[in-house]
C-alpha cells in the first residue's frame, strides 16, 4: 500500500534548479535511506513531502489518515519545560483525553439520565482509546526511550533550555520516536549522538515496523537499517534495492553502462552527420540524406552528468609550535556548575587527540576554555609558544546574510576575486554556490565555506568541535586524508570512530573527569 506519492515534481531556488520532474513512491513499512552530496537537494526534499515548502511544479500526495513524524533540529524548546515534559507531550492526544475524561466525570454528579447515557457513551470511548494506546504505560515508555538516547543520565527535570545540541537533538529525536507515527523522516539522526546512542538508534529502527525515510552520511549506519536507497543526483532521483553498499556497486555499473550507450551514440550522430554533410547537396543522395536526416532528429539524445566537484581539504602550515601546547593546572570548567572535576591534562606538539564521550559531559566547553572565549571556574591553562590556532566551531546558530564570496572577503581581503572564488571552488562549492547567500545553503555546503576559511590560514594548532557533522561521503573522506597529512597538532572533537582512529594518536575520553557521569 503506497503511502505517499511524489508526482513530477521540479523546484529551483533562484536561478538555481533543485529537482527536474522528480517521482517518487514510499509503501507501508519500507525503510528508505535518501542519499547524494552535499547541496543536491535531500532536505528541500523533506520539506516539499513536509508541506513546508511547495514545489514550482508537481504534486505530494498522502494516504489518508496518516500520522508524519518529522525530526526538526530547528524545533523550539520552550523555558520552563523539562525533558520529561518534552517527551511526555508525545503522548499529548492522550493527555487531552484524560483531561475529557475528569470532565466527563464531574458533569455525570448532577447529569439528568438521559444526558448521564451519553456521558457514560462518551466515558466509554474514551477509556477505551486510552486502554488501547498505553496510557498507562506512558511513564515506563518515556523512561525507556529515555534511557537509549542516554538522557536519564542528564535529569528528567533538568529544562530543556540547559542542554547542549547533543542533547538538545537526543530530546527531539526521543519525542519523535514516542510519538510513534505511521512515517518517520529523520534528517542526520546521528548528528551530535555519541557510539552508544548510535548502537540503540540503529536496533530501534532495525525493529521499526513503519516506514521511515532517513537522510545520513553515516555509511555504517545506512547499512544497517536500510533496505531501499533513493539518490539524488543532478537534479534525479533515482531507485536502488538494498543497502548503501549494494547501491554503490549498482550505481558503478549503470554509471558504465550509460557511458558506453553515450560513446555509442556519439559515434552513430557522427556518422549520420557527416552522411547528412557529404550528401545533401548532390541531386543524386539528396534523398538519402534527407533521411538520414529524420533519423538524427529522432535520437533522443543522451547527457552524461558532470560529476560533482570533488573538494581539497590542504591545512597551511605555520611554524612549528614549542614544545608544549598546552598544561592544565587543576582546571575546572563550567558555567555556573562545574562540568569537570580538578584536571591536569597536558598536551604536547604532534599529538593529535580525540575528545570522545556522551553529549553535555563538557568537550566543547573544555575546547573553549583552553583558547579563552569562558573563563575557567577555578585553575590555570599554561599555553606554550609560537601558536597560531584555527578553530572549527561545532555549530554556527546565527543566520548568514552574506554570500559565500562575502563572507570569504571579510577574512581574505587581500585577495583578489579570482583567487577567492578559486578558493571555494577547491573545496567542492560551485559557482552558484559561492554566488548564494550562505543562509540559504545546505549544512554541509556551510560547512564547506567555514573550512575554506581555515584551510587558508596558517595554522600549528587545529582544534576542531564536531567537524564531520552534514558533510557528506567525498567530503568527509578528503577531510580525513587532509587531517592525517597535516604536521601540526589536533584537538579533535567526534562521534564517528572510523573517522578518527585512523587520525590521532591520543585518545581522551572525557567520561573519565566529567561531573556528570
Amino acid at each position: 500500500m503506497s503511502i505517499l506519492t511524489v508526482k513530477n515534481i521540479s523546484h529551483g531556488f533562484g536561478e538555481r534548479p533543485i529537482f527536474d520532474d522528480v517521482s517518487f513512491r514510499l509503501l507501508k513499512g519500507e525503510h528508505v535511506g535518501l542519499i547524494g552530496a552535499n547541496g543536491e537537494g535531500k532536505s528541500t526534499f523533506m520539506n516539499i513531502i513536509t508541506g513546508k515548502i511547495m514545489p514550482d511544479e508537481g504534486k505530494v500526495e498522502w494516504s489518508n489518515n496518516i500520522r508524519v513524524g518529522y525530526m526538526d533540529q530547528h524545533a523550539e524548546l520552550i523555558k520552563g519545560q523539562s525533558i520529561r515534559d518534552v517527551l511526555k507531550n508525545a503522548f499529548k492526544y492522550l493527555l487531552d483525553l484524560e483531561k475529557e475524561l475528569m470532565s466527563v466525570a464531574d458533569k455525570m454528579t448532577d447529569a439528568d439520565p438521559d444526558a448521564l447515557e451519553k456521558l457514560l457513551d462518551r466515558m466509554g470511548t474514551i477509556q477505551d482509546a486510552l486502554d488501547n494506546n498505553g496510557f498507562y504505560i506512558i511513564d515506563s515508555k518515556v523512561e525507556e526511550v529515555a534511557k537509549g538516547l542516554g538522557l536519564t543520565d542528564v535529569g528528567l527535570d533538568k529544562d530543556v533550555t540547559e542542554l547542549s545540541g547533543g542533547q538538545r537533538t537526543k530530546v527531539l529525536l526521543g519525542k519523535l520516536l514516542l510519538e510513534n507515527p505511521d512515517i518517520l523522516l529523520l534528517d542526520e539522526p546521528t548528528n551530535y549522538l555519541d557510539v552508544e546512542h548510535v548502537e540503540w538508534l540503529k536496533r530501534y529502527l532495525q525493529s521499526y515496523e513503519n516506514a521511515f525515510i532517513l537522510i545520513s552520511h553515516d555509511i555504517p549506519f545506512l547499512n544497517s537499517v536500510t533496505t531501499l536507497i533513493y539518490h539524488l543526483e543532478n537534479k534525479q532521483l533515482t531507485r536502488y534495492v538494498g543497502d548503501y553498499d549494494n547501491f554503490l556497486r549498482m550505481y558503478e555499473v549503470n554509471k558504465k553502462l550509460h557511458e558506453a550507450a553515450f560513446e555509442k551514440q556519439k559515434a552513430e550522430i557522427s556518422r549520420l552527420e557527416t552522411f547528412v554533410a557529404k550528401n545533401m547537396a548532390r541531386a543524386s543522395t539528396t534523398g538519402m540524406a534527407k533521411s538520414r536526416q529524420k533519423q538524427l532528429n529522432k535520437i533522443e539524445r543522451l547527457e552524461i552528468s558532470q560529476d560533482a566537484p570533488k573538494p581539497q581539504f590542504n591545512f597551511k602550515a605555520a611554524r612549528a609550535t614549542s614544545k608544549l601546547v598546552f598544561e592544565t593546572d587543576h582546571l575546572v570548567i563550567g558555567y555556573n556548575d562545574p562540568l569537570s572535576r580538578s584536571l591536569n591534562l597536558k598536551m604536547e606538539r604532534g599529538q593529535k587527540i580525540a575528545l570522545v564521550g556522551s553529549n553535555g559531559l563538557g568537550k566543547t566547553t573544555l575546547l573553549k576554555s583552553l583558547i579563552g572565549q569562558i573563563p575557567a571556574l577555578s585553575g590555570e591553562v599554561t599555553l606554550g609558544e609560537y601558536q597560531h590556532i584555527g578553530y572549527f566551531e561545532q555549530e554556527i546558530k546565527k543566520a548568514n546574510y552574506n554570500t559565500c564570496l562575502e563572507e570569504f572577503w571579510n577574512d581574505f581581503q587581500s585577495y583578489s576575486q579570482y583567487e577567492a572564488r578559486a578558493a571555494l571552488a577547491r573545496c567542492g562549492l560551485t559557482t552558484k554556490h559561492i554566488e548564494s547567500k550562505v543562509k540559504v545553503l545546505s549544512g554541509g555546503e556551510q560547512a564547506k565555506v567555514r573550512l575554506c576559511k581555515l584551510i587558508n590560514v596558517e595554522t600549528n594548532i587545529l582544534i576542531l568541535d564536531e567537524p564531520t557533522n552534514h558533510l557528506d561521503v567525498d567530503a568527509k573522506n578528503e577531510l580525513k586524508r587532509a587531517l592525517k597529512a597535516y604536521k601540526g597538532s589536533i584537538l579533535l572533537v567526534c562521534h564517528e570512530p572510523e573517522f578518527y582512529e585512523d587520525i590521532v594518536t591520543d585518545v581522551w575520553n572525557c567520561e573519565d573527569w566529567s561531573t556528570k557521569m
